[in-house]
């Protein structure tokens, strides 16, 4: 008995980023490994490469998200 089910055909309103095709995809057609989402409209889908690349860098330059102390540069041994 499976524990999830998987889900071939997508939900209308659903989208999708394809990592590997790069392209906008309405529900999910490739495998979830490949894909971002979903998202509410085809413009935000089609964004997601930006999102991505935004909330990395607010990711990076975040210092709750660093281990090195207060006053450490990080790359000094």
């Amino acid at each position: 008995m499976a524990l999830f089910k998987k889900r071939t055909a997508g939900k209308p309103g659903e989208w999708y980023y394809c990592l590997e095709h790069k392209t906008v995809e309405e529900g999910p057609d490739c495998p979830g490994k490949d894909r971002f989402g979903p998202y509410a409209s085809r413009e935000e889908a089609q964004r997601a490469m930006d999102t991505a690349a935004e909330r990395n860098l607010q990711w990076e330059n975040d210092p709750r998200w660093h281990d090195a102390p207060a006053g450490r540069n990080p790359d000094e041994s």
